[in-house]
């Protein structure tokens, strides 16, 4: 069973992570919690099968963002079988996400959120 790693359980924005991402979501989406955001992190322990209630936990969410050092795999597979309109933050310079680069990206996610409430 897929949980959150931190924040509430529905709100405007869900992280959502696998692998090396972790350090650099947690530490973003901690950020925002602090400065009152509502954002939470999930972070896929497995991918094959996804957590049961995953597709349940996808549609709690305003917008579901998938931050990836490669391409863009997680967020396809998640569009196509969740059907839920994920969106991708995707660097493939050889080099991580750093956690002020995706503080502003997750923010970006929480602006279009409030101005379409």
């Amino acid at each position: 069973e897929q949980t959150l790693d931190n924040g509430p359980e529905e709100g405007d924005v869900l992280v959502l992570g696998w692998g090396s991402t972790y350090g650099v979501i947690k530490t973003a989406v901690e950020e925002l919690l602090a400065q009152g955001h509502s954002v939470a992190h999930a972070h896929l322990r497995y991918v094959r099968p996804f957590p049961r209630n995953l597709g349940d936990m996808l549609k709690r969410y305003k917008t579901v963002l998938i931050p990836e050092i490669n391409n863009g795999q997680l967020v396809k597979i998640i569009r196509d079988l969740y059907l839920v309109d994920a969106k991708a933050y995707n660097k493939i310079m050889g080099v991580p996400i750093t956690k002020s680069e995706l503080v502003e990206e997750i923010k970006k996610h929480l602006h279009l959120t409030a101005s379409l409430s």
